[in-house]
């Protein structure tokens, strides 16, 4: 049977030349980066030659980049690192349309003395920079917004809220996990303090990401330890990962424009021939998002249900909705667009990546309408009535 993967948003496969360069750190250079022998140096000039990498995909310095074991530790570093450090009562300003890792980690700051901000978006997914600007307090210590949505793909306008928080002198933080490799950055420019990434989105490795820290910024570490990192995150480095993380990110600086532009070309068609299939929606902004990312919402039929119906003709997509023996939960994201519970039980996220083909499409177009049509015939949800 043929397989096709189209959920480059959960995660990616490593890219062969990411596999090479990671290999000998495995068993040949395997030092440790703390040592001071000839075995720990080698590891160490591959930490700092792979942070330099990272830190010129966006534009930072390299003494900015904090290794991490991955977008959701570097947005706890980043939201928690600053809460403590300004203390208990301060502001923090964020969306509703957030990844879990930012939602939670602001969730678990309000039961422990701090104030959060749930702004509300638009159809689109959008966040409002005016809002953002209201919303800010005298006690307003940062904003966290994410670059790109996982879900919905939608772009958001990080360039403008970045300036709106330096004006005010507040810290500004982006999750750009999803945008990170595939749409170019330039933290200066587009005024951002903070920012995730994680390299299993990029064709790297999991089990490694980064934060980038502006220099001067203040945060208290969240892993104590040996102080590895500059103090910011102790524990020993995964050199082979983070050497793999910066061979995705070296990749993506040279073919990013020619990637996206593939991904636009399959995304577009897919997105044009999907919403002829009745009761079909697109979610998320229809210029303004990720090069790779379709997301669509059918009316009367459940999303686990076609995605399980693609995985049983090859084809590897996702939803946003998650069941359980007990219940059965909408994606918040969509729900934040206007989308009704019902309606957003419907969803269907297929992301793109740079091996994806228009044989891919073509075979995904020949049989969702017909997998659409049948789950509609037997259907709990009215079938889009």
């Amino acid at each position: 049977m043929k397989r096709i993967y189209m959920d480059h948003a959960a995660t990616t496969p490593v890219d062969r030349e990411v596999l090479e360069a990671m290999k000998p750190y495995f068993s040949e250079k395997y030092g440790n980066a703390s040592s001071i022998h000839d075995f720990g140096q080698e590891a160490k000039d591959a930490l700092e030659d792979s942070r330099a990498k990272v830190a010129k995909l966006i534009g930072a310095d390299l003494s900015e980049i904090v290794f991490t074991s991955g977008g959701s530790e570097a947005d706890n570093l980043a939201i928690k690192g600053t809460a403590f450090a300004k203390g208990k009562g301060s502001h923090i300003i964020t969306s509703t349309i957030e990844h879990h890792a930012v939602l939670h980690t602001c969730e678990f700051l309000e039961k422990h003395g701090f104030e959060v901000t749930y702004l509300p978006v638009g159809k689109y997914g959008l966040v409002d920079p005016a809002q953002v600007e209201k919303a800010i307090k005298k006690n307003t210590i940062l904003v966290s917004i994410m670059h790109a949505n996982n879900e919905i793909g939608t772009i958001e306008p990080v360039a403008e809220i970045g300036k709106i928080c330096r004006n005010a002198g507040i810290l500004f933080h982006t999750d750009a996990v999803q945008s990170f490799g595939k749409i170019p950055i330039d933290v200066k420019k587009m005024n951002i303090d903070l920012f995730s990434a994680s390299a299993h989105k990029m064709y790297g490795p999991k089990g490694v990401g980064c934060l980038y820290m502006r220099k001067g910024i203040n945060l208290i570490p969240q892993i104590h330890g040996g102080g590895h990192e500059s103090g910011m995150r102790s524990g020993t480095e995964n050199i082979a990962g983070i050497v793999g993380f910066a061979k995705a990110c070296e990749l993506a600086g040279k073919n990013m424009n020619s990637w996206a532009e593939q991904e636009v070309k399959l995304r577009d068609r897919l997105i044009k021939d999907m919403l002829q299939i009745p009761k079909s929606r697109l979610s998320g902004h229809p210029e303004k998002r990720l090069p790779n990312n379709v997301n669509m919402c059918f009316s009367g039929i459940e999303g686990e249900s076609m995605v399980i119906h693609l995985s049983m003709k090859g084809i590897a997509a996702s939803t946003g909705s998650a069941c359980s023996s007990k219940s059965l939960k909408p994606s918040h994201v969509l729900t934040a667009t206007g989308l009704s519970p019902k309606d957003a039980h419907g969803s269907l996220r297929l992301t793109l990546g740079k091996e994806n083909t228009e044989q891919d499409v073509d075979y995904l177009l020949n049989v969702l309408p017909g997998i659409v049509d049948n789950l509609r015939k037997i259907s709990p949800l009215g079938g889009g009535e």
